[in-house]
């Protein structure tokens, strides 16, 4: 990892990296983050008790969704092809943790479509939650993974 920051150029001014003489190569990332809830609304996401319905397939399919389309939403991040993105969710007494796992064939990262799918799947949580929920917190979204491999 060199000293400079990859999206300014020479002149202070943002762009986009050119990767046209990187190979393709496997990549996969893994994100990872947690929205807190209180214990009633954990109560409601276990029994599928909201109004709004199953709280934790839509969060799935939004985090799904939003990897997919993490370069119209990031300015100057690259539209890679996707090839999976998996959304795990594990709910705990006092929130839900969310962890989304995306895979690559390309010449540059994946990691930013796992973080946005996590991003948006606690936000969708979030929208599920608020009419019964006004103290939740989205919070410690990290990178836990990031791997390459040649192909070939």
């Amino acid at each position: 990892m060199g000293d400079r920051l990859t999206h300014v150029d020479d002149t202070g001014k943002a762009r986009m990296v050119d990767v046209s003489a990187k190979p393709r190569v496997r990549r996969r990332a893994v994100a990872r983050g947690r929205i807190a809830l209180a214990p009633s609304t954990i109560a409601l996401v276990r029994e599928n008790g909201l109004a709004k319905g199953d709280v934790l397939a839509v969060a799935r399919i939004a985090g799904i969704m939003a990897a997919k389309k993490t370069s119209d939403l990031i300015p100057l991040c690259h539209n890679v092809e996707i090839e999976q993105v998996d959304i795990a969710l594990s709910v705990e007494d006092d929130g839900i943790v969310i962890e989304a796992t995306s895979l690559c064939t390309d010449k540059t990262g994946i990691e930013m479509e796992a973080l946005t799918a996590v991003s948006v799947a606690a936000l969708a949580i979030w929208d599920m939650c608020k009419a019964v929920d006004k103290a939740m917190r989205i919070g410690d979204i990290i990178l836990i993974e990031k791997t390459k491999e040649a192909i070939g």
